[in-house]
């Protein structure tokens, strides 16, 4: 995932969270969550490895 992309769906994970108007999706809020965490998890690695 492109930072791009991260910094997208970390907007769009906060609309869902905040926008009182956003229908409640917990199947979306779960996926991005999850793939929010594998690049977290990614680029610790990658730090670890330098």
């Amino acid at each position: 995932m492109e930072v791009f992309e991260y910094e997208r769906k970390l907007e769009e994970l906060d609309h869902l969270f905040n926008d009182i108007d956003a229908p409640l999706e917990p199947g979306r809020v779960w996926c991005l969550l999850a793939e929010l965490t594998r690049y977290d998890l990614a680029s610790v690695a990658e730090i670890g490895r330098h």
